[in-house]
């Protein structure tokens, strides 16, 4: 089979387009023909020798080692301990993560059966493809963490805010991967959203339901809103922290990636700052599933390149400025 590999850290330039063994499933696992892998940042810190993760993340990688988490597909194998899944069946899911062993830029992947769930019959490969660490990430943050494993990036477990009509929530980097997902989860949920991109998203961020639009290239949010009860920023670093302006007393900065915040800036606020890391869950991911199935959320695409062309479809990453996902095709 062919698959993309890392033999050195570095650019986009440094994936190759390998010939390699087909993988053989464990018995909890099956065997996937990929149709198509979903590209997350994740991919990028793993190609770039996962030089920005915090020091906790303690993640050493071997080489050389196909990247990718995100796949859909249709099962042709099954280990001796999967009674759940058959051949032929489609299915799509986030695996092996928080580690780098899901291997997913491949034509054929091992999958554990547990990461899996059924594709939904109205989604095509393509677009579930875009839906398991973004929609898992935003799920977990906001709706139910639905595990009790520590996170090393806080020692308390992370609460999501109960969404509803009197909810008012910030999301930051709204029209990205995770960013659209939240968008439209917290719109089930029936919460007021506050969208903050660059102009380029705004009808595109009003067409998913946000209520209000911020163009963060024009305005500072922690100027123009006050008094929310939930900030989701999926961009996360340095400058978080100005988010906490935004909340009223009792309300939560959630930041997707760590930042640097003040013990006694939130306690004299009386905010929360709280973190998590997304985990496989074919669960969870059948519960989105069924939102996707009925277009209740959607999956945008940003991009698709084919799998041969993951360096061109990293270069897009590259470049910023994403609106929904960005997909390779296997098949």
């Amino acid at each position: 089979m062919r698959a993309i590999r890392l033999h050195e850290h570095g650019g986009p330039e440094v994936l190759r387009y390998d010939e390699v063994p087909i993988p053989e499933p464990k018995p909890d696992e099956v065997l996937v023909r990929a149709h198509a892998i979903g590209v997350n940042p994740p991919d990028w810190y793993l190609r770039d020798g996962l030089i920005d993760l915090p020091p906790e993340a303690e993640l050493k990688i071997s080489l050389p080692v196909i990247p990718g988490t995100d796949v859909s597909g249709a099962v042709e194998a099954v280990g001796a301990d999967v009674d759940d899944l058959s051949i032929g069946d489609e299915v799509f899911g986030l695996l092996r993560f928080p580690s780098f062993n899901g291997s997913a830029y491949a034509e054929y992947v091992a999958a554990r059966a547990s990461d899996l769930t059924r594709k939904p019959a109205n989604v095509d490969h393509v677009h579930a493809a875009g839906a398991p660490m973004a929609g898992l990430t935003a799920w977990q943050y906001l709706i139910e963490l639905g595990h009790d494993h520590p996170s090393p990036f806080q020692a308390e477990r992370h609460h999501p805010v109960s969404l509803d009509a009197g909810t008012t929530v910030l999301i930051n980097g709204a029209a990205g991967g995770v960013g659209h997902f939240a968008v439209q989860l917290a719109k089930w949920r029936g919460a007021r959203v506050i969208a903050v991109a660059s102009g380029a998203h705004e009808s595109f961020l009003r067409e998913l339901g946000a209520d209000q639009f911020i163009d963060y290239t024009k305005s500072r949010p922690e100027e123009l809103v006050h008094d929310v009860d939930l900030v989701l920023d999926t961009v996360g670093g340095r400058e978080s922290s100005r988010f906490l302006r935004t909340l009223k007393r009792g309300g939560a900065l959630f930041p997707v990636f760590p930042g640097v915040y003040d013990p006694e800036e939130t306690a004299k606020l009386d905010v929360t700052v709280s973190i998590t890391q997304v985990r496989s869950n074919g669960a969870q991911l059948a519960e989105l599933g069924r939102l996707l199935d009925t277009g209740t959320v959607r999956v945008a695409l940003d991009s698709t390149f084919p799998l041969a062309e993951a360096r061109a479809a990293h270069e897009r990453a590259a470049r910023g400025h994403i609106q929904g996902k960005i997909v390779l095709t296997a098949a």
